[in-house]
Order: structure tokens, then C-alpha cells, then sequence
């Protein structure tokens, strides 16, 4: 089976790759090239752009070898039909076993002083943009409020004191300021620019306009930076534009006068300019390193749909009206906004073997253009009155991205800046594959589909985790649906589909597969189908921590995936919604909200504990679904395939699937690419003398069994375990985390669930109260408000 999927990646891979093989010409660039270079090997050009017009007086396949070292570009690097067509195939690659870097960045050359309290600072010449500050290669942070806090859960480190009128009176001048604040709810984000004060201390802003849903900002979760009184932690700097001056602290022990420190000045680095009736095509950009480009959170946004983003329509490599297009091999890293992004007619073209991290925003996206949706709206609660929908099915043209490929990436670390992100973004798109890439630590989904239009896409071989890290309500796959059945009111929507359900795929035109994943989610939903997230297939995916949701929406076949310690959450579902939901393993009892009809078929599926099958009995769901403990077959080091003598497959139907293919494929990719942490399943009929309950939104239970030691790492039976953490309701979810194990409260040890429930009776929830959680093989401190422990 491993050999099959092997051929069917390449097979797909090379798919992608329609260029004949022939005679090709050969052109050099070096950053010690000189001016009057003749692009040959022993006198290449210096620049970029003289290879290209050099490239374009050729037909057929054209080579251009950029040797090594860094190029700082004045402006992006260009491509039209003009550099590649159906007559001129062109790749530019890196020369075999060099490092070439495109930056946007540029060095400032500094003539450090001290200025006081530990800070220097340098007059900067020029009139650059100072958004960005890099240090050997490292990013600092502006000056800010609350200082930088790796550990803290949103935008390291946020305060309702950031905007608190005594603290804004401390400031002489915030104008140029930045306000970065969650949405009240955790749906992503909005970012200001402060541009003033009053007497009272109350700060006056522009912006706001990141985020799709208007509903206000968090009064707690706030930070603010580029504050000049801010300036007050290591690795921190300010830039007085008025004084041309740059002002540091230094990290400790780090002597500024030997850092390179460069600040970035594009918000492009590559651009492919095209359009449907004139497409750049057949250009493989490979093994190139694209760094520092500003960041955009305070350009010009634009509305998904009624989707809950808004986003801007640009990236460090930005294609639009390409066919056959690819970047390859590449390092991107270091950059202020989005990293990839496809815009509108887009065709056959792919990022693959990349590496993305340290990305301001997204990391891969495909935006189609609006004006090609039939009756489009673009907040929740707007609407098109039904009888002035269009009834027509599909796009209205073509200016959308599709049959494009996502393939052997590795994506991590991204949404420094902003929280609204993803690590592929699809909309208003088609048929787009998103295959055997590695997606974690992100701020909200690893994959986001923002609404139906129009479907079609594989999106398979994926492992995604450690996702949802500063947001809520959301799963490490998130979807949208609000489409032109859609309505905000749901007796409106449920008329809607009831008498016209073609309406229902007239966006969606196309089922979209999720097959072979590997999902955890710790902070919401492994996979979470939002508000009318219709037309799906959804089979042989791993769930290990958060379930699977399905909320509204219709046709969606659910079937042989596996829910670790958790299960299926149906919410607000419709009549005669064609949902499937079968041969499931599920561990936990099914969490339904608003379900008055349960779909086509929930049946045949598998129930690890006789409780749970005896609700769903109750719901009068699942009457040919059985009841077994399944023992996995090495559940510590991933492989939950379930043995073939086992009921769940001789009598429940279940059939196993590969599980040591989740992620990238490169061998340079997965040397460094990190993997899930694998719980321990719990089997609650193994476990008739232990009291598994719910705790604050998290279940919990005492340590007992040998294979809760070896998940958690603690050097006896002891402790509370955390089994999982409510994504939805859950108080403590910015504290507590699965596969926690509490052993004290408090001055107090506790060495079971009866212990803590003891202590927990006598502390003062009054007050902070800390706790002592074993994580990550080591004791840990967790400080948390008391009245959330009521």
C-alpha cells in the first residue's frame, strides 16, 4: 500500500509538469557579476532584470543560474507572458549546492552611541521604511506593551492596561503607534494605527478593517507597540523619524557594532503578472530564499464573501494570470505579511518542496475574484433576497484559481503579526489538491476554506497540529458554507433549502475530499465544518484530539475516520440534510447541539464504551452500531491501525488505513519537520474503577494505567490526568491542555482526581490560585483567576 501511494504522489506531481525536453539555453547572475556582464558563466550579469531581457530574445527552454549570495532587490523581480509562453519555457534556479537569497531587506550600516538605561542609538541614514527590524538574520520586536512573552497565548503578551488612559497619558507623542487587539469573540484579529491623544488619555486610531466580523475588540486581550516610552526590554527598538535615529536595547551580551541589522522596504519580492486572455506561463522558480518584505496589516483589505476574514491581496511571491506556473525548493522566511499568494485566473500552477516559517500572515493562499460569484455578500448578516438570487450554477467567469497544487511543504510559525491566517487560505477557488504537507503553530486553522465556492479540492496526506494557539471557536481544518443559500436567520435559511435545494450546490459545485489526514487540535476541533459548510467526503483521517464538527450545511459524508478520546459534534442541523456520518470510531459520546433530524444515515459505526452507544440509542441514531474496546497497535508512536482480528473491522466495517504517510516527503523537509504528540487512548470500559469527569470545561480523571505514564512522561501513577479541554466552552483553555497532569494546587500535592477535588473545596476563589502541571517532561507553574475555578 506504501508503494501505491508513493506512485499516486508522483504520479500527481508529475501531472503538474508538462514541459518537453530539449536543447536549452543557459544564462548566469551573480551579486559580484559587473554591469557590462554578458550572462555566460565566466562573466555573468549582476542583476535579475538584465538576465531577463537577456531570456527574452530566446524560444525554448531557457536556464537562468543565479549564483551565490544575496541579491537586495529596489523592487520585485517581474514576470508577463513576455518571459514565458508556449514558445519560451524559463526557470531560474539557484546554482547546484549554493544559497541564494532575494531580500527586500537593506542594511542600514550603523555608527552605534549610548543613549541611556542600557539603550543605543544610531542615526539612519536615508529615509527607509522602519517597520521591520532584522538582526543576523533574527527578528526584534518593536517597543511594546506588555513586553514579549514567549509563553503568553495571544500576540505574546496582551494587557487591558495597554490602552488604559493612565498609561496613555505616560506617552508624549504615540502617534505612528500601533493597537493590536483580538476580537472580542477569538475570530482572529484587528489592528490600528494610533494617530493621536486627548487630554483624557483617550487615543484616536484608523483601522479596524482586518477583520469580517465587525463585532468589536477584546477588552482584555490588547497590546500595543512602537510607543516610544515602551522601550524598556532586550531586543526591543523604536525609530524616531523625526531624528532619523534608531533606538536599541540590546539583547544581553550582544555587542550591536558587530549585528548586521537591515531593515525590509518591499512588500513584494516576485510578482508573475498576467491575465486569462494573456498568462504568464511555464516559469519554475527553484531552490531560491526569499526573505523580508514589510509588513501589511494596515494596507487595503479586502471581504471574503461572508466569510469571517478580510484579507490583503498580496504576498512575498504573488501569482496572478499564470498557467503552468511553479515555485519549487524554496526557503521563505522572515517575512511582514502573506507568503504565497494566487490571484484570480490561475491555472495547473504549484508551490512545492518549500519551506515557510516566520511568515507575518499566511503562508499559501488562493483568492478568486468576486466579481465572479452569482449574487454575492460580504458580512454574516447580509443577504440577496431569494427572489432576486441568481439561480445560476458555478462561477460567472473564469478569474479564479483552480486545478493548482499545494505539495511537500513545510509550513510553521506563522500569523506573527496577524491572527486571522492560515497556512492555505482557499476561496473562490476550484479543484485545489493540498497534498502531503506539514502545517503547525498557527494562530487559527492549518487549512481554511472560507466559503463553497466552488469545491472540487483534495485536500489529502496533510499532518496538522499545535493549531488554534491564540483564537477559538475554530479546528485545525476550518470551513465556511455561507453561500447563496445562506441566510443569517435560520427559519429564513431552513425555508430556503426546503423549497429550492438546488440553490443548496449551486456554489459548491464540486465535493471536496479530506482523506488521510492527521489532525490534532488541543484549542477547538480537529476538523470543524462551520456555518453551512455543504458537499463534502470526508474518510480515513485521524483525529487525535479534538473530533469532528459539522454545524448546518448539507451532503457531507463522514466515514472511517478514527476520534481519539473524543467524537462527533453536530450542531444546528437540517431537515433532509443528505448528511452520512458511518464506520466511524468514535470514543466519546456524540455532542449534538440543535439536532432535531440526524441526517440521511448515523449507523454502522464503532463505540468504544457502552454509555456513549447508549445515548446515541436515545437519538434513535445508530442502530447498527456496535460496542468494542479497540486496541490500537502502537498508539505512542502514531500507528492507531486497529488489528485485523478485531471487532471493529469483522463486525463494525472498519478498514484500516496508512498511517506513516501524514506530512511532507522531501527527506531535507522531514529531518526537521516536527509531528504531533500522540495520546493515549482511553477506553472507558477499561477504566470501571476510575471516575472520569468534567472539570471546568476539561475531562479529567486520576493517572493510573502504564500508557498514561509513557504519553505524559511522569515517573509514577500519580496526579490528575487531562484528557481533553472543551473547544467551545471550555473556562480553561488558555491554562490546561490535553495530556496535562496536575500534581499539586497550590502548596498541596495531589496525587488523585479525589485529592483535587478535596483542595479545590478549600481554596479562596477569591484569588489567583497556582497551579504545579507536569508538561512537556517537566513541572510547570499555572497561575489561574480563581473565579474561573467556580
Amino acid at each position: 500500500m506504501k508503494s501505491n501511494v508513493l506512485k499516486a504522489s508522483l504520479a500527481l506531481l508529475l501531472a503538474f509538469t508538462t514541459l518537453p525536453i530539449s536543447a536549452q539555453s543557459e544564462f548566469y547572475v551573480s551579486p559580484e557579476g559587473k554591469a557590462d556582464g554578458d550572462g555566460s558563466a565566466r562573466n555573468p550579469f549582476n542583476r535579475i532584470p538584465a538576465a531577463l531581457e537577456k531570456a527574452r530574445t530566446e524560444k525554448g527552454e531557457i536556464v537562468i543560474y543565479l549564483r551565490e549570495g544575496k541579491y537586495i532587490l529596489d523592487k520585485p523581480v517581474v514576470f508577463t507572458s513576455q518571459d514565458g509562453n508556449d514558445t519560451r519555457q524559463l526557470s531560474v534556479k539557484a546554482y547546484p549546492g549554493e544559497q541564494v537569497v532575494l531580500s527586500g531587506g537593506i542594511p542600514l550600516n550603523l555608527q552605534w552611541e549610548p543613549y541611556k538605561k542600557g539603550i543605543m542609538k544610531a542615526k539612519v541614514n536615508g529615509s527607509p521604511v522602519m517597520d521591520m527590524l532584522v538582526a543576523d538574520g533574527q527578528l526584534r520586536h518593536l517597543a511594546r506593551f506588555p513586553n514579549f512573552d514567549e509563553k503568553a497565548v495571544r500576540f505574546n503578551g496582551t494587557s487591558a492596561q495597554a490602552t488604559a488612559p493612565e498609561r496613555v497619558k505616560k506617552w508624549k507623542n504615540p502617534a505612528g503607534g500601533y493597537l493590536h487587539a483580538m476580537h472580542k469573540h477569538d475570530w482572529g484579529d484587528f489592528h490600528y494605527r494610533i494617530t493621536g491623544k486627548n487630554k483624557k488619555g483617550e487615543l484616536s486610531m484608523e483601522g479596524g478593517w482586518q477583520n469580517n466580523r465587525q463585532l468589536g475588540i477584546h477588552p482584555d486581550n490588547r497590546m500595543v507597540e512602537n510607543i516610544f516610552e515602551e522601550l524598556d526590554a532586550p531586543g526591543e527598538w523604536f525609530y524616531a523619524a523625526d531624528e532619523q535615529v534608531l533606538y536599541y536595547y540590546p539583547l544581553e551580551g550582544e555587542n550591536v557594532s558587530e549585528v548586521l541589522f537591515e531593515s525590509p522596504q518591499l512588500k513584494h519580492l516576485i510578482e508573475f503578472r498576467g491575465t486569462e486572455a494573456d498568462p504568464v506561463k511555464n516559469i519554475t522558480l527553484d531552490g531560491l530564499e526569499l526573505t523580508q518584505t514589510l509588513r501589511t496589516f494596515m494596507e487595503p483589505y479586502e471581504q471574503l464573501l461572508r466569510s469571517d476574514w478580510s484579507i490583503y491581496r498580496g504576498a512575498a511571491v504573488f501569482f496572478e494570470g499564470t498557467e503552468h506556473c511553479a515555485l519549487r525548493n524554496a526557503y521563505l522566511h522572515n517575512l511582514g505579511g502573506n507568503a504565497v499568494f494566487f490571484s484570480n485566473y490561475n491555472r495547473h500552477s504549484e508551490v512545492s518542496g518549500s519551506h515557510l516559517t516566520q511568515i507575518g500572515a499566511s503562508a499559501i493562499c488562493f483568492v478568486g475574484d468576486p466579481a465572479g460569484v452569482r449574487s454575492p455578500s460580504f458580512e454574516y448578516g447580509e443577504f440577496v433576497p431569494y427572489d432576486e438570487i441568481d439561480p445560476g450554477k458555478g462561477p460567472k467567469n473564469n478569474n479564479y484559481p483552480a486545478q493548482c497544487l499545494v505539495y511537500d511543504n513545510l509550513i510553521h510559525s506563522i500569523g506573527l503579526y496577524e491572527k486571522q491566517i492560515t497556512g492555505v487560505e482557499l476561496s473562490m477557488c476550484q479543484a485545489i489538491t493540498v497534498s502531503h504537507n506539514s502545517i503547525y503553530d498557527t494562530p487559527r486553522a492549518g487549512i481554511n476554506i472560507s466559503e463553497g465556492t466552488w469545491g472540487g479540492h483534495i485536500l489529502e496526506f496533510n499532518d496538522i497540529f499545535d493549531t488554534v494557539k491564540e483564537t477559538g471557536d475554530h479546528g485545525s481544518f476550518n470551513s465556511w458554507g455561507r453561500d447563496r443559500y445562506w441566510h443569517p436567520k435560520y427559519k429564513e435559511m431552513e425555508s430556503i433549502a426546503a423549497k429550492d435545494p438546488a440553490l443548496i450546490l449551486a456554489d459548491a459545485t464540486q465535493t471536496t475530499i479530506m482523506r488521510n489526514n492527521r489532525f490534532r487540535c488541543d484549542r477547538g476541533w480537529d476538523i470543524d465544518l462551520d456555518d453551512g459548510s455543504s458537499n463534502y467526503h470526508i474518510y480515513n483521517n485521524l483525529c487525535l484530539n479534538g473530533g469532528i464538527k459539522l454545524r448546518e450545511g448539507f451532503y457531507r459524508v463522514v466515514e472511517n475516520n478514527i476520534m481519539i478520546n473524543n467524537s462527533f459534534h453536530p450542531h444546528v442541523w437540517f431537515n433532509n440534510s443528505g448528511d452520512v456520518f458511518t464506520r466511524n470510531i468514535v470514543m466519546t459520546e456524540y455532542k449534538p447541539i440543535s439536532v432535531r433530524e440526524w441526517g440521511l444515515m448515523v449507523d454502522y459505526n464503532i463505540f468504544t464504551d457502552s454509555m456513549s452507544y447508549a445515548a446515541a440509542i436515545k437519538n434513535k441514531t445508530d442502530e447498527h452500531s456496535i460496542v468494542t474496546s479497540v486496541q490500537f497497535l502502537n498508539p505512542s508512536e502514531g500507528d492507531f491501525t486497529v488489528p485485523d482480528d478485531s471487532e471493529a473491522i469483522t463486525k463494525g466495517g472498519f478498514h484500516n488505513f496508512v498511517m506513516d504517510q501524514f506530512g511532507v516527503v522531501s527527506p531535507r523537509l522531514k529531518a526537521i519537520a516536527h509531528t504531533p504528540k500522540m495520546p493515549t487512548p482511553i477506553m472507558i470500559a477499561d477504566h470501571a474503577g476510575s471516575d472520569i469527569t468534567d472539570w471546568c470545561g476539561a475531562t479529567i480523571k486520576s493517572l493510573q494505567t502504564l500508557g498514561e505514564r509513557s504519553a505524559t512522561g511522569m515517573d509514577s501513577e500519580r496526579g490528575v490526568y487531562v484528557i481533553s479541554v472543551n473547544a467551545l466552552g471550555g473556562k480553561l483553555r488558555d491554562y490546561i491542555r490535553p495530556n496535562d497532569v496536575i500534581v499539586r494546587i497550590g502548596t498541596t500535592p495531589v496525587n488523585n482526581l479525589r485529592e483535587m477535588q478535596e483542595v479545590l473545596q478549600k481554596v479562596d476563589k477569591s484569588k489567583e490560585v497556582e497551579f504545579i502541571i507536569f508538561r512537556t517532561q517537566k513541572e510547570n507553574k499555572i497561575v489561574i483567576p480563581g473565579k474561573l475555578l467556580d
